[in-house]
């Protein structure tokens, strides 16, 4: 990747380590997370390894690995997704920024969307500085409810990229069809 700083004579931005490593690092503990919230919604729990999950992923046709180097420039967005791609999804992901704000682009933050039954959607930004990630729900969430935890649905977005380039590596731990 290269940044704008790099493009004006410095060394250009490189990762630490590979998509891979941080997906298998970034993965155990989060199966935990998701673990409980499978146990709080009374749904499927997820294996202990990266490794599970590619398989259970294998056996439900999902064979294409997800991560994704996202690039947005000026006028740029994403609009309110979830990134499902088959029958099995891991129900959190991440995002890390490659790019420096305000000074490789401006605009660009991430926006969260909480949509809560019976009541007005609740937007979180989050603006995020270079090496740093952003983790969240892929799809739902449980929060407390007055009969026990409920499912809260998600979606998540890009605003629009006002000026330069923003580029982030997206990691899904579950694979697509």
């Amino acid at each position: 990747m290269r940044s704008a700083r790099a493009r004006t004579g410095t060394s250009p931005t490189r990762s630490p380590r590979s998509c891979s490593d941080s997906r298998v690092e970034l993965y155990g503990p989060l199966a935990e997370i998701a673990n409980r919230w499978a146990e709080q919604l009374g749904t499927q729990t997820f294996p202990d390894t990266l490794d599970g999950l590619v398989e259970v992923c294998a056996a439900a046709g999902q064979h294409r690995p997800t991560p994704l180097l996202l690039r947005y420039w000026a006028g740029g967005y994403n609009c309110l997704h979830q990134d499902l791609y088959g029958e099995v999804a891991f129900p959190l992901q991440a995002t890390i920024m490659l790019s420096a704000p305000d000074e490789d682009f401006t605009g660009g933050e991430n926006v969260l969307v909480e949509q809560r039954p019976r009541a007005q959607s609740r937007p979180v930004v989050a603006r995020l500085g270079r090496g740093q990630a952003l983790l969240f729900p892929t799809r739902d969430r449980p929060v407390p409810g007055k009969r026990g935890p409920k499912r809260v649905a998600m979606r998540h977005g890009v605003s629009t990229v006002h000026s330069g380039e923003r580029t982030t590596l997206g990691i899904i731990f579950h694979n697509a069809e």
